[in-house]
């Protein structure tokens, strides 16, 4: 009885342990694609001014502790940035090969050089460019800016 008990408690510890292990990688998948959204997707807008830029990094949490550096907000519809997964395979800066190039509309926000945190300042720039994501899971979702 006793033995039998064991055995029921232990198969069930291991497919706690296996479900688990299925779980985890969509759950740190689907949090980096929600972090990815946070920081670079704003498909309402055009972006494209210093103001823009400031409002921006402020609101979506990129000037809390410091002034983040630079940072890249795409201006288009999430499906087209998703569609981007589907193209080919590059290298990415960090080698691995998960990372897809496409065509977007951008504003790039980079910090000027009087800025001190926590009066962080930004310069923008606008323009329709060549962008580098990295892709993960499946479905692929958009997870890293790369370039």
């Amino acid at each position: 009885m006793a033995l039998q008990r064991t055995r029921s408690l232990l198969l069930l510890l291991l497919l706690t342990l296996l479900g688990l292990g299925l779980v985890q990688p969509s759950y740190g998948q689907d949090r980096m694609y929600h972090r990815f959204l946070r920081q670079h997707v704003d498909p309402e807008e055009t972006g494209g001014n210093d103001t823009y830029c400031n409002l921006m990094m402020q609101r979506r949490k990129m000037t809390m502790r410091q002034c983040k550096r630079f940072n890249t907000f795409v201006h288009e519809d999430i499906w087209n940035i998703r569609s981007i997964c589907s193209t080919t395979n590059i290298q990415c800066k960090n080698g691995k090969m998960n990372c897809h190039e496409g065509v977007v509309r951008v504003t790039d926000c980079r910090e000027t050089g009087s800025s001190r945190f926590p009066n962080c300042r930004y310069r923008a720039s606008a323009s329709t460019r060549h962008v580098v994501i990295a892709c993960e899971g499946d479905p692929q979702l958009p997870v890293h800016f790369d370039r």
